[in-house]
């Protein structure tokens, strides 16, 4: 089976710089691995001290940042690698500076991950979450270096747990420890001959409760807002945008919405804005303009989401009507912002749990929609509780960076 699996990384490989000549991401994905080993090779030297943490993407290495901030203060004479599968995240964050390298990370074949591994010999790796490469994984458990998954999750729909899927679990060998997120997943490996398995919960927590400590001023969002109830729209789709454009055109005059789409391009902003009635402006046309006249800012940027959560009033978080789902309700959680989402959540395990316990409410339909937002604008005392429920669960569940940190040496 692993013959296969090598053959497929292969295989892949090769249709993904044809697919390339026509796909500007798969282009960035292509291309961003051209240099890899050149950048290594010059970055690194051979008496340099490593630590290598990967991430699939954007998600992932938000989720892993509290604890490469606590790895970096343990140890401050290693050079921290930072790699990426996806181009969502490696373009987004090339430029932090968490990490001394941030590369994309190589295919995982044979030949790669023993160049890769030879070049930043690691003193400890580190997977955030999931992806499991298995030739990495290998070369890893070869070296005897400590490996560590952190925030993981495992579901019964996973390779590991199919009859097929010997040549996985014995990947996971590779592993000093999994970290994480839930007690289901800690039985299900378990269950698999693995005892070094530790509960330590999500780092997201970590990350979102660590946002309430910076800045979060946008003097423009200020000036839009205007002392009015404010309803965040974050990570939109259009499915969602077709009922809150609805909700908006027959919402009071004194409510104020922010649109934070998930799509940015033209076409998309075009389409939202023309769903609307009332008077609306874009991000990129506001200057010199007076916010405060508007009743809709629709955000056609990126990197500030984060921020404006701190204005809201109410947080609609988007893509509960596609799959695989939700995306990020922590950080509007994080400001004790009561968030609406649409019914495909079941997927993510925070929203599951912000759900039960009252603090986040999904919703089917227009209808749905007009009836707990209108409640939540016009009954205070249920706004706050909501408020109160967010806030708590954040605080509630932080933790797992410092759970972590005291394993790992």
């Amino acid at each position: 089976m692993l013959f296969l699996y090598n053959l497929v990384i292969h295989i892949a490989g090769f249709f993904l710089k044809i697919a390339a000549l026509f796909s500007p991401k798969i282009k960035l994905f292509v291309n961003g691995r051209k240099n890899v080993f050149n950048i290594l090779k010059e970055k690194i030297k051979p008496e340099d001290k490593t630590i290598w943490f990967h991430s699939a993407s954007l998600g992932e290495y938000e989720q892993g940042l509290p604890v490469i901030e606590k790895i970096k203060e343990k140890y401050p004479s290693h050079k921290i690698i930072v790699t990426f599968f996806s181009p969502s995240g490696y373009e987004v964050r090339k430029n932090n500076t968490a990490a001394d390298i941030t590369i994309y990370l190589p295919m995982d074949t044979k030949s790669n991950a023993k160049k890769f591994l030879k070049l930043v010999h690691p003193e400890f790796a580190f997977f955030i979450k999931y992806e499991f490469w298995l030739n990495y994984l290998k070369e890893l458990e070869k070296s005897k270096t400590p490996t560590y998954l952190i925030s993981g999750i495992f579901r019964d729909s996973q390779m590991f747990f199919k009859w097929y899927g010997g040549f996985y679990r014995k990947a996971l060998k590779a592993f000093t420890y999994f970290f994480v997120q839930n007690e289901s997943s800690k039985q299900k490996i378990e269950a698999l001959g693995f005892n070094n398995v530790i509960v330590s919960g999500d780092t997201r927590f970590d990350r979102v409760a660590a946002i309430l400590e910076r800045d979060n001023t946008l003097d423009y969002v200020e000036n839009f807002k205007n002392d009015q109830q404010t309803i965040v729209i974050g990570s939109s789709w259009p499915k969602d945008e077709i009922l809150i454009a609805e909700y908006i055109n027959q919402a009071p005059e004194n409510v104020k919405f922010i649109i934070a789409p998930h799509n940015i391009k033209a076409d998309q902003i075009s389409s939202l804005k023309s769903q609307i009635n009332k008077p609306a402006i874009l991000f990129s046309e506001k200057e010199n303009q007076d916010l405060s006249k508007y009743n809709v800012f629709i955000i056609d940027t990126i990197g500030i989401l984060t921020k404006i959560y701190s204005y809201g009033t109410i947080a609609y978080v988007g893509g509960g009507f596609g799959n695989p789902g939700i995306h990020n309700i922590l950080e509007p959680a994080a400001f004790g912002i009561p968030i609406v989402i649409g019914p495909n959540y079941s997927n993510f395990a925070e929203a599951v749990s912000l759900v039960e316990i009252g603090g986040c409410m999904p919703i089917s339909s227009s209808s749905e929609l007009k009836e707990i937002m209108d409640r939540l604008l016009n009954d205070n005392q249920f706004l706050k509780e909501k408020s109160r429920i967010c806030k708590t669960f954040i605080q509630d569940n932080k933790g797992a960076s410092n759970t972590i940190i005291s394993i790992v040496s």
